[in-house]
C-alpha cells in the first residue's frame, strides 16, 4: 500500500515533545500513547515522559523509526528534515505552522523544506496540519484533545485541521465513526490526490468524505477517484468566491471555476455536497446501505403533512415516487384502518402501532416496483419511538431504507437503535431524500469511455498569441472536421465587393478590429447585403464604427432552425472544459449551457444533450452531427494546449440535420491548465 508508514508505521518519533501539559507537543505525545507499536520522543529537555525517554536528538533514537511527527518552530523544520534524511526516515508529518499561510517569508521557508525533502527522498504531510488518525490501529498523530475519534468506516480528508477537530466531536452525536482521517494542511508535498488511494485501499473504509478548497492536479485527482471503487463525497468550499478568473468569450464568462469542478466530479463519479453536514449525511447512506437498482421510492408515514413534504423532496432529489402494485395496496388495506392511505405515500394515520409500522414497511419493500423506502417517524402519540425503531431493525430486507426520525429528545433512544442497526436516520424528509438521491447517483455511475475523434493526433502547434482572425479561426475549425460557412477576408471595400461576388448574395459582413470579440453586441455585423453597392456602404459604415479597422470578413447569409453555442475554456486546474448549449447573441442571458471535461466521453455527450434545452430540442436528424462537433472540438482543444479559449457561436442547425459554424473565436497563448492523458479510457 502506498504511504503505508503514515498509517501503519513500525516506529514513530515525535520531534518537539515536551512535558509541559499546556503545550501542543505534550498533546501529541499523549495521543501517540494509544499506538501499539514503538514510540520515541525527541525534545529540548531530558528525562522521562509518559514512561518513555526524551532524547536530545534523532541520532540517539533506537530503531525502528519510519514515521516522524514534527512540532518545532518553523525556522527549525529544515534542520529536522535534514536529520530525518540522514537517519533514513522517509515519512514525515509537519504539524508546525508559520509557513506559506503567514506570507512571503513563510512561503520561502516552505519551498526550502520541499527542496530538502526531495533531496532526501522524504514525503511529508503539511506543514500546518494536525496529521493523521487511524482508529483501527489505533494511531493518532494529532494534538487534539482527549476526545478520541470514534471508530467507524468513514475515511475523511480535509484541507482544514480545525474542521477535523469539529467533525470528530460532532460525529459522536450522529452515530457514525471514522476509519482514517487526514489533515492535509498546506499540501507543500503530499496532496489529497496522493493520499486518496491510501485511504480508499484501507479495508475498514467504506466511504470517503473530503473537505477541499481547491485541487492542484485536477486531472490527477479525477484519475485517482476513478481508480477506486470506494464512494467519494466532497464538500468543495468557495463556490461563490468573488475572485473568479476573468475571461472574454461567452464560454469563459459562463464557465467559472465551479463548472470545472462539477464537470470533473461528474466524470470521476464523485458526489458533490453543498455543506459539510450534507456530506456526512450522504456518507452514512453510502457506507451503510446497499446499492439502489432504480429511482423508485416508497414512503411510509403516520402523518399526512410530512408525507406530502417527502413526496416533494423525493422528486427534488432526482428520484421518483414508486407506483405500488394492486397486490401491495390490497395487503395494506388489510393491515391498516379504513381511513388510511394505501397509495404512495402510505399514510397509516396517527394511531399506527409498532406492528403496523413494521408490517407496512415489509409489504412495500416486497413490491418489485419499489427500489428504496423512507419511513417517517415523528414521536408517536401512543407508542414508543424506540420500540418502532427496534421493529424496523428486525425486518429482513435487501433494499435501502432511511428513516426521517422527526423530533428531539423524544426520539433520542430510537436514533441510537437505528444507528446500531446501520439504518441512517435524519431529522427531516429533505435530508433523508437527499441521502437516497446520492445513493442512487452513485449506484448508477458508469465509468466513462473516451470518444475518439478522426481529428485526434494534433498537428503542428498554432503560431502566435492572442485572438486569431475570423478567417484563421474558421479555417482551424474546418480543418478539425467541423463544417463551417464559406468565409473570405477583405482589407478594403473593393476586396469586399470581389469577395461577395465569389460567394452568393445576400451577404453578411463582419468587422475585424483590435479588441472586437463580441461583434454583434458592438455593431460589428451587418446582414442582408443584396448587391455591390450595399457591400461598399457596409464596409464604410463599419470603418466609421470601429476605429483601427483591420478589415472585414464576408460570408453568404445562412439561416437555420436552431442556433447553438459550442466552446472551450482552459481551466487552470482541470485543463480544457467543453461547453454546449443555446447560442446566438443572447447566449449569456439564456444561460442554457452545460459543461464537460475535454476530450469528451460518450457519457458526457448524453449529459450535455439531456441537461440543456438546446440538446433536448435538437431534431433527431441533427443529433449525430452535433455529437461529431462536440467530439472534434474537444479533441482539438486536448491536442493543442496552446488554445486558451475557443468558441463557435452560432453553430447553426439547418434542415435535414446539417450543421454549419458561422462564427468562431480562438485565443492562443501560454497553457496554464493540467493537460489530460488522452491515451486511456475511463
Amino acid at each position: 500500500m502506498a504511504f503505508q508508514s503514515f498509517f501503519r508505521p513500525e516506529g514513530i518519533v515525535l520531534i518537539g515533545a515536551t512535558s509541559d501539559p499546556s503545550k501542543l507537543g505534550h498533546g501529541v505525545a499523549e495521543n501517540l500513547m494509544t499506538f501499539p507499536g514503538v514510540v520515541h520522543f525527541v525534545g529540548r529537555e531530558s528525562g522521562v515522559m509518559l514512561g518513555r525517554s526524551i532524547y536530545a536528538s534523532l541520532e540517539q533514537v533506537p530503531d525502528p523509526v519510519d514515521l516522524a511527527v514534527v512540532l518545532v518552530p518553523a525556522h527549525a523544520v529544515p534542520d529536522v528534515l535534514r536529520a530525518c534524511g540522514r537517519r533514513g526516515v522517509r515519512s514525515v508529518v509537519i504539524a508546525s505552522g508559520g509557513f506559506r499561510e503567514t506570507g512571503h517569508e513563510g512561503a520561502a521557508l516552505e519551498r526550502t523544506c520541499v527542496e530538502i525533502a526531495n533531496r532526501h527522498g522524504i514525503r511529508f504531510l503539511g506543514p500546518n496540519c494536525i496529521g493523521v488518525i487511524d482508529t483501527h490501529v489505533p494511531l493518532d498523530t494529532t494534538f487534539l484533545g482527549p476526545s478520541r475519534a470514534p471508530e467507524g468506516s468513514v475515511g475523511f480528508l480535509s484541507h482544514s485541521g480545525a474542521l477535523c477537530a469539529a467533525v470528530i466531536d460532532w460525529s459522536r452525536g450522529e452515530g457514525f465513526g471514522f476509519s482514517r482521517l487526514v489533515s492535509l494542511g498546506n499540501q507543500a508535498d503530499l496532496t489529497e490526490t496522493d493520499l486518496l488511494p491510501a485511504v480508499a485501499e484501507d479495508a475498514a473504509t467504506e466511504v470517503i468524505a473530503m473537505y477541499m478548497e481547491g485541487i492542484g492536479d485536477g486531472r490527477g485527482f479525477v484519475d485517482a477517484a476513478l481508480g477506486t471503487e470506494t464512494p467519494i463525497v466532497v464538500h468543495k468550499a468557495g463556490r461563490f468566491a468573488a475572485g473568479q478568473r476573468a475571461a472574454t468569450s461567452h464560454t469563459g464568462a459562463l464557465a467559472g471555476d465551479e463548472a470545472a469542478f462539477d464537470a470533473a466530479f461528474r466524470r470521476a463519479g464523485v458526489l458533490r455536497a453543498s455543506s459539510t453536514k450534507e456530506m456526512f449525511d450522504w456518507a452514512r447512506s453510502l457506507a451503510w446501505l446497499p446499492a439502489m437498482r432504480g429511482p423508485n421510492v416508497a414512503i411510509v408515514t403516520n402523518a399526512g403533512g410530512p408525507g406530502v413534504i417527502a413526496a416533494d423532496v423525493v422528486e427534488q432529489a432526482g428520484l421518483s415516487l414508486a407506483k405500488l402494485s394492486e397486490a401491495t395496496t390490497a395487503e395494506l388495506r388489510i393491515l391498516l384502518p379504513p381511513a388510511a392511505g394505501v397509495t404512495n405515500p402510505v399514510d397509516m394515520l396517527a394511531s399506527a402501532t409498532t406492528e403496523q409500522y413494521a408490517q407496512s414497511l415489509q409489504t412495500v419493500l416486497a413490491d418489485d416496483g419499489v427500489d428504496a423506502a423512507m419511513v417517517i417517524l415523528p414521536p408517536p402519540p401512543r407508542q414508543r419511538a424506540e420500540d418502532i425503531a427496534d421493529a424496523l431493525a428486525s425486518l429482513n430486507y435487501t433494499k435501502p431504507l432511511v428513516v426521517a426520525l422527526m423530533g428531539g429528545p423524544a426520539i433520542g433512544m430510537a436514533a441510537d437503535r437505528l444507528r446500531a442497526a446501520r439504518i441512517p436516520d435524519y431529522r427531516f424528509p429533505t435530508e433523508a431524500a437527499g441521502a437516497l438521491g446520492a445513493l442512487y447517483r452513485r449506484s448508477t455511475f458508469r465509468r466513462h469511455t473516451l470518444c475518439v475523434s478522426p481529428a485526434d493526433g494534433g498537428g503542428a502547434p498554432i503560431a502566435g498569441e492572442g485572438w486569431l482572425g475570423q478567417v484563421a479561426a474558421l479555417a482551424l475549425i474546418e480543418d478539425s472536421g467541423i463544417p463551417s460557412v464559406s468565409t473570405v477576408g477583405a482589407a478594403d471595400a473593393g476586396e469586399a465587393v470581389r469577395a461577395a461576388a465569389s460567394l452568393e448574395y445576400p451577404i453578411a459582413m463582419k468587422a475585424e478590429a483590435p479588441g472586437l470579440i463580441h461583434k454583434s453586441e458592438a455593431g460589428g455585423v451587418i446582414l442582408g447585403l443584396e448587391n455591390p453597392t450595399d457591400v461598399r456602404r457596409a464596409f464604410h459604415l463599419l470603418s466609421e464604427r470601429h476605429k483601427g479597422l483591420l478589415g472585414v470578413v464576408v460570408q453568404p447569409m445562412v439561416s437555420g432552425d436552431q442556433e447553438l453555442v459550442v466552446g472551450v475554456i482552459r481551466d487552470p486546474q482541470f485543463g480544457p472544459l467543453l461547453m454546449f448549449g443555446s447560442g446566438g447573441v443572447g447566449v449569456e442571458g439564456l444561460k442554457d449551457v452545460a459543461f464537460a471535461l475535454a476530450p469528451i466521453t460518450y457519457e458526457d455527450i448524453e449529459y450535455l444533450l439531456s441537461e440543456t434545452v438546446a440538446g433536448r430540442n435538437l431534431p433527431e436528424a441533427a443529433v449525430r452531427e452535433v455529437e461529431g462537433v462536440l467530439v472534434r472540438l474537444g479533441a482539438l482543444a486536448a491536442d493543442h494546449p496552446e488554445i486558451v479559449e475557443m468558441e463557435i457561436n452560432p453553430l447553426v442547425v439547418r434542415s435535414l440535420g446539417e450543421v454549419r459554424a458561422l462564427d468562431a473565436r480562438v485565443r492562443v497563448g501560454q497553457s496554464t491548465g493540467q493537460e489530460p492523458d488522452t491515451s486511456i479510457e475511463g
